[in-house]
């Protein structure tokens, strides 16, 4: 047995669902830096690349950390083993069932929690408590990792969703769904990348991931069967997860969207290079201070204005090459989340969302057209892309009607919201007649 914040007796602990960068250059380094007896399996949900990389190299890789001109490699020891879901569903579910797993954490993209279908994550997670629920196994936490509004009770709705009715009685009573803040900008690896991981560490490394220096998490401190000792590693315990996130969603993540559609349309491949151009660099500031402070409370000791600058400052680190597009990916899972919560609370405050709402008008146009201003193909990767064209016809400005029906983005309430509307519109036409770069440029003159 683990106390709070104990040993596991030097199993795994900690079961991990999604394999990507981004938990190799987040959880899996605070688990690392605990420097407790605590590891984790992780389960890739669908690639089984990761997993061989790191199974050939005996589950060691590295962080390529960046940050301008400077470059460096910090090594991560926390992976003890890894699994395929597709190839060892069996293994998967019995390391659930397992009383030694008392942690699952999740980093399987916002749009995996409304899919529980077969070999689904969700799903799997389902059948594997079902399995612990059946072997009277003790309780553990379950810890979304995903950019989701209140990721806890989301995950917890999403897991009893999927449950039978009596895995849900003891998922009800026996698992606990921390909410959670995480950050850490982790762009996708390049073969340069793993050049430079290769040559600052003195060996290859296959599953090497790049990073930033900055990193936070921050968590509820409820975990029945015990946890590894994170907060030495940085993480921070609060009861007020809340306004943590909302800064995180609305200041980060929805700058960091805003910039990648307006960056993709006026023809910027990556971040930093958005922020290069005055315009740009103009607009996020402009979205932050007047858009996205007014609607947040501060977490207690954060200076908010200092947070915003310090989000932007990050963003402009060109080492590493955070492309527009990668951020820009899943706009209709993302949009409603980072955008329209800033939209909603400024007309609730009686205020025009300029900023917010030129940030949605860029994202609309981007995933209807798909060309830059100069004519150029834009990358769009977005569930909804061919249903939003459908509806658009290939004229957004013109058939904003029948976009903002689209009620899984807009709701039931925006569609109604004349000052959004009219400003939407009148922002698709003058991005149809000019392009999106003109239209920023004459606001801020304004």
């Amino acid at each position: 047995m683990a106390d709070r914040r104990g040993d596991v007796m030097g199993g795994e602990g900690v079961l991990h669902f999604g394999l990507g960068a981004f938990h190799r250059a987040h959880q899996a380094v605070y688990t690392h830096l605990a420097g407790d007896d605590w590891g984790v399996c992780a389960v890739a949900p669908r690639s089984a690349g990761v997993v061989e990389a790191l199974r050939a190299q005996g589950h060691r890789y590295n962080v390529l950390v960046r940050e301008h001109d400077r470059a460096w490699t910090e090594p991560v020891t926390a992976i003890r083993r890894t699994l395929h879901a597709p190839t060892q569903r069996a293994e998967v579910i019995a390391r659930l069932a397992d009383p030694a797993t008392r942690v699952v954490t999740l980093t399987i993209t916002e749009k995996a929690y409304a899919d529980t279908s077969h070999g689904a994550p969700v799903r799997l997670l389902a059948d594997g408590l079902a399995a612990r629920a059946a072997a009277g196994g003790p309780p553990l936490a379950v810890v979304c990792c995903d950019n989701l509004p209140g990721n806890g009770p989301a995950t917890r709705r999403a897991v009893l969703t999927a449950c039978d009715d009596r895995t849900a009685a003891w998922v009800a009573d026996d698992v606990a769904f921390p909410a959670t803040v995480v950050d850490r900008i982790v762009p996708a690896t390049s073969p340069a990348d793993h050049a430079l991981a290769a040559e600052l560490a003195g060996a290859p490394d296959g599953a090497a991931v790049v990073a930033e220096p900055y990193r936070m998490w921050v968590l509820q401190d409820h975990f029945p069967g015990g946890r590894p000792g994170w907060e030495r590693a940085g993480a921070l315990f609060t009861d007020d997860v809340a306004r943590h996130e909302r800064a995180k969603i609305r200041v980060l993540n929805g700058v960091h969207s805003a910039l990648a559609y307006a960056g993709a349309l006026t023809g910027h491949d990556r971040i930093d290079q958005a922020l290069d151009d005055p315009a740009l660099a103009a607009f996020a500031e402009s979205l932050a201070h007047r858009d996205v402070l007014p609607t947040l409370d501060p977490p207690p000791g954060t200076d908010l204005g200092e947070y915003a600058a310090t989000v932007l400052r990050r963003m402009r680190n060109p080492a590493l090459g955070h492309r527009c597009a990668q951020v820009a990916a899943d706009g209709s899972l993302k949009v409603p989340i980072r955008l329209l919560g800033t939209v909603r609370e400024r007309l609730a405050a009686g205020a025009e969302p300029r900023w917010a709402g030129l940030a949605v008008a860029a994202w609309l146009r981007h995933v209807v057209t798909g060309t830059a201003d100069d004519g150029r193909p834009v990358e769009v990767t977005d569930p909804s892309a061919a249903r939003l064209r459908e509806l658009a016809r290939g004229e957004p400005a013109r058939h904003l009607d029948a976009l903002l029906g689209a009620d899984d983005v807009f709701g039931h309430d925006l569609p109604h919201e004349r000052r959004f509307t009219d400003l939407l519109r009148a922002d698709l036409r003058a991005m149809a007649r000019h392009g999106a770069g003109e239209l920023i440029r004459k606001e801020l003159t304004l």
